[in-house]
């Protein structure tokens, strides 16, 4: 990939990347609204909500706040941006586990009970998606050589066919990830989160915004690593890459929609136990190929 074609690709992602995000949030809550037996708002109401709240005058507990929350976004950005323009994979998560971080003293800063204890729950939440991440992008290695996007889609055959296990294990993990049931401890899109808006109780006006769309951006780079299973050097991949992040989208909402949350216990266990037995078994499987 050409420096040229690693910028497009870079800004593309910064300009794209919330519109998209902010459109399957709309379709998520449309289809929520369905499966509920509701009409459900537009498919366009996140956005309306998003601009509402740039109008709204600002009120934080304490003006650090709006720094973490501006530094979590960015760290976002950055993520996206290092995996779309072919670059290593390995550090795209890293980044977005610093990322992580600052939302979680973002959460905490401004002493509220809610929040101080949804941001407990969501470090417990990263304990329990962290090794499936990690083992996804060593198998991506172990499966290619290689860490950078751009050479894990020069193969003539998908990647799935290799990573079955590790396809499992990360969409397990994304389940916790992006906060859906029956894994939504620290934070519900549903109303029946005890913790109201969970590590955004104490957020409002433009950190409020900037929170939304940072995880329009996270959720667009965790579907292109799901496109990454998939696509190849053929240009049939391209259909087959996103109808393959369209099935996990509905997976994704239709479990949200029938399933009761758990408890943070059973989810540490559930989610080791899976990763271990999908993508540990998968690891395997390529260690003993990589040693034939």
């Amino acid at each position: 990939m050409s420096l040229l074609a690693r910028i497009l690709c870079g800004l593309a992602f910064v300009v794209i990347a919330p519109l998209c995000g902010g459109l399957f949030d709309g379709i998520d809550r449309k289809l929520s609204a369905r499966m509920q037996g509701r009409v459900g708002p537009s498919i366009y109401q996140s956005f309306y909500d998003v601009r509402k709240l740039f109008y709204k005058k600002p009120a934080v507990a304490d003006p650090m706040q709006t720094f973490l929350v501006a530094s979590y976004m960015i760290l976002l950005i950055m993520t996206g941006t290092i995996f779309f323009t072919g670059n290593d994979i390995l550090m795209c998560f890293f980044v977005l586990s610093t990322a992580m971080t600052f939302l979680y003293f973002a959460a905490i800063i401004s002493s509220s009970p809610y929040a101080t204890i949804a941001a407990g729950r969501e470090l417990v939440q990263a304990v329990c998606y962290e090794p499936a991440v990690l083992l996804t992008a060593l198998g991506f290695y172990l499966a290619t050589n290689t860490f950078d996007t751009a050479g894990l889609t020069g193969l003539d055959t998908s990647l799935i066919v290799y990573m079955p296990g590790f396809f499992i294990a990360f969409v397990f993990a994304m389940v916790i990830k992006m906060r859906k049931s029956p894994f939504d401890v620290s934070t519900s899109h549903h109303a029946h989160q005890e913790l109201v808006g969970g590590v955004a109780t104490e957020m409002s006006g433009r950190n409020l915004a900037f929170f939304h769309i940072t995880e329009w951006y996270e959720n667009v780079f965790l579907f292109g690593v799901i496109s990454l299973f998939f696509l190849n050097n053929h240009l049939w991949s391209i259909p087959l890459a996103l109808a393959a992040d369209l099935v996990v989208f509905f997976f994704l909402v239709l479990l949200d929609n029938s399933s009761a949350r758990v408890k943070w216990k059973n989810m540490l266990g559930l989610s080791w136990i899976v990763t271990l037995l999908t993508a540990g078994v998968n690891l395997f499987v390529l260690m003993l190929v990589h040693l034939v």
